[in-house]
């Protein structure tokens, strides 16, 4: 399956861009208070507005582990997520979680897996998932009919990602096995270095995207999974944009501030974000403590919007498992799109931000 790449707009010409996007995104409702109808992809009533491209609500990834908080911790999450009118998003299991602690300043890594050892973690964590997700009014869903079905129903609408490709164990053909559990999304690379590619936080090791890579991300294009480029550094970016996996998701990450700011190394530059853009792909604004404030954030979302435009621009809270984050609870979401609308855009344009985007890309990729 190939895809024709999108040229990203210029900085300069944001609201040209804007009309263009508007027009191709034909059924995009001029409102913020339902999720569009997006060309007849979600049903016209289908509420909330927002789709998350990254959260591990009440971090239950970590579930049958000493640092897990508790079953509790998730519904909590899960229930505010639906009260704040955010109706889907892709959950995310940690591929590399069981190399990693996790303190105040930050992530470090020790260890690696023994063989079998990244399948046993997948199977511990997707299990977690299906068990304690349905508990939250929230239903696993992999296809946009399931999620039409779930939206009706009033479910929130779980899609299933992997942060890393540790659970591949070194073979491509795994992906297939991920596949069929459900998971629609992996991304390449998290914080333990691996060997799909190149991260932000390690010194180079591939020069980019490894062989393993672009095989992992062939196999996912002929999956019809999307590919998550986040922690990844530019040029291994790069060399997944070359292969033409269709539109790229970079789920959370902010445009680039000053190098003393909290996990500087984990944003990008504008050539970065553009080419995620430029496969029609979609960056989530990530309200890390890289983020002075909640108002910061507003802002950085909106030179987001500048340089990559509208229709490339989503949102990715990492909810719960995000460094002294200055959006913690999901009644914010309403905060941030009443903070884009004062910021000068329109209706439409932020209900494209806050979901059409996301219902556009997985439509296009995973149908």
């Amino acid at each position: 399956m190939s895809h024709r790449p999108h040229t990203a707009p210029p900085a300069t010409s944001r609201r040209a861009f804007v009309r263009a996007s508007l027009a191709a995104a034909a059924g995009l409702a001029a409102g913020a208070s339902a999720l569009p109808a997006l060309g007849g992809l979600l049903p016209p009533t289908a509420d909330p507005t927002t789709f998350d491209l990254h959260l591990h609500p009440g971090q239950l990834f970590a579930r049958g582990t000493a640092r897990y908080p508790g079953d509790e911790a998730v519904l909590r999450t899960l229930r505010e997520m639906r009260a704040g009118g955010v109706g889907a998003g892709f959950v995310s299991l940690v591929a590399d979680a069981p190399l990693l602690m996790i303190g105040r300043e930050g992530v470090t890594v020790s260890g690696a897996f023994a063989p079998g050892e990244a399948d046993a973690e997948f199977r511990r964590q997707l299990a977690a998932a299906r068990e304690v997700l349905p508990r939250a009014e929230a239903r696993i869903v992999a296809s946009m009919t399931e999620w039409r079905a779930a939206q009706r129903e009033g479910l929130t609408a779980a899609w299933l990602a992997c942060e890393g490709s540790e659970f591949l164990d070194g073979d491509a053909g795994r992906v297939d096995v991920l596949w069929e559990a459900g998971i629609r999304s992996i991304q390449l690379v998290h914080y333990a270095p691996n060997a799909a590619g190149d991260l932000q936080t390690h010194a180079p090791q591939h020069g980019g995207l490894s062989a393993f890579g672009a095989a992992v991300v062939r196999r996912m294009t002929a999956r019809r999974m999307l590919v998550d480029v986040a922690h990844a550094t530019f040029e291994t970016v790069r060399d997944v944009a070359r292969l033409d996996p269709g539109p790229l998701l970079l789920s959370h990450s902010l445009l680039r501030l000053d190098a003393a700011r909290p996990l500087a190394a984990r944003t990008i530059s504008p050539e970065h974000a553009r080419l995620v853009a430029a496969t029609g792909g979609v960056v989530g604004a990530w309200p890390s403590a890289t983020n002075a404030s909640f108002a910061e954030f507003v802002e950085n979302t909106k030179r987001l919007a500048d340089v990559v435009g509208v229709a490339h621009v989503g949102l990715g809270t990492d909810m719960d498992a995000n460094l002294r984050p200055v959006l913690s609870r999901y009644a914010q979401v309403r905060d941030w799109t009443a903070g884009l609308a004062t910021s000068g855009f329109t209706a439409a344009e932020v209900a494209q931000m806050a979901g059409g985007n996301m219902a556009r890309v997985l439509a296009q990729v995973v149908g």
